[in-house]
């Protein structure tokens, strides 16, 4: 073989190799789409939104646990305060009035520190005296029955009015059954827990 034919030869097959060794070019990445302003401007719209509702929810729920509460509370106190009424010339409770004052302990014992006062009536048959001591016994009995189911005594104040404040005018049987009742008054917080 001639010199140039050698050489030709060479360059060939240094050609070929190279072009079979060479790498394969990497396959391009597929192009990332381009957001829009628009689409941007949307997403953030829809964000905002979000967020505003969110917050709305968190008021709307917050209102009503408070809503909740104050009618929780509003019961309690209307719990706390409703009077007991009693048959003539009687200071036994009826199955109602234990009722009334079954309605008043959870009140009494979720706030350790509540203070109330029972004040008996009467109706204006019977003297001063004897009706001021009926209303006495009134109030003591309804303090009794609490404290016998758990309310701590110091915390219950009895006193008697007899026929000195009457609820209802008249001397009729309806008036006179409207007038023989225990009031509950709540005074607040107990002097121990000052």
């Amino acid at each position: 073989m001639t010199r140039s034919a050698l050489t030709f030869s060479l360059v060939s097959s240094v050609l070929v190799l190279s072009t079979a060794c060479a790498k394969k070019p990497a396959p391009e990445a597929a192009p990332q789409p381009v957001a829009s302003a628009t689409e941007d401007r949307d997403a953030a719209e829809r964000a905002r939104r979000d967020s505003i509702e969110r917050e709305n929810a968190r008021r709307r729920a917050e209102r009503e646990a408070r809503e909740a509460e104050e009618r929780r509370r509003a019961e309690m106190q209307a719990a706390l305060t409703s009077a007991i009424y009693f048959e003539f010339d009687q200071s036994a409770l009826s199955e109602d009035a234990q009722a009334m004052l079954d309605a008043k302990i959870p009140a009494l014992s979720s706030d350790q520190n509540l203070r109330v006062r029972i004040v008996g009536h009467t109706d204006e048959r019977g003297s001063d005296e004897y009706n001021m001591a009926l209303g006495q016994r009134r109030a003591a009995v309804a303090k009794r029955y609490l404290t016998q189911r758990g309310i701590d005594a110091s915390r219950i104040e009895v006193m008697s009015l007899g026929e000195e404040r009457p609820a209802a005018q008249g001397g009729d049987e309806r008036a006179f059954a409207q007038n023989r009742r225990d009031e509950f008054q709540v005074l607040g917080v107990s002097s121990a827990s000052r």
